[in-house]
């Protein structure tokens, strides 16, 4: 499975569906399987570091096929991937971006910025529990 446009569009519209939900704007990415933006979207007021931020979670989690989350852990200061985020300028190592996963392959990720971490992180799951449940078969 390739992420279009489209679908892209859809994973992004039901994150901004959450973000107005908690009344927090936020600007939301998605990448497909090369590792390349397919869909950038920044609501109103968003914050103008996370047009920066959002591309840079999603590519995070496509590159190291794990939410940006869970490498928090393992980037702090007592982790295997301590000062990872200093080799190499794309990596973000807080909360936000989570892969795509279909059919057992990851086909791309979304990332959003604009709230805090654990906000991040909820309007991210709203978009790939929006994707799981219209787009991977099992």
């Amino acid at each position: 499975m390739i992420i279009s446009l489209s679908m892209a569009e859809k994973i992004i519209e039901e994150c901004i569906v959450m973000a107005k939900k908690i009344n927090i704007p936020m600007v939301i990415a998605v990448i497909g399987f090369d590792g390349q933006l397919i869909c950038l979207k920044k609501m109103d007021e968003a914050l103008p570091i996370s047009i920066e931020l959002a591309p840079k979670k999603a590519y995070t989690a496509y590159a190291l096929k794990m939410s940006t989350a869970k490498l928090a852990n393992l980037a702090g200061p007592e982790g295997e991937l301590y000062g990872l985020e200093n080799s190499c300028s794309n990596i973000v190592i807080f909360g936000g971006g989570i892969p795509l996963i279909s059919q057992g392959k990851m086909i791309g990720a979304v990332g959003v910025s604009g709230g805090n971490v654990e906000q991040d992180i909820q309007v991210a799951e709203a978009g790939v529990k929006y994707f799981n449940n219209r787009f991977t078969t099992t």
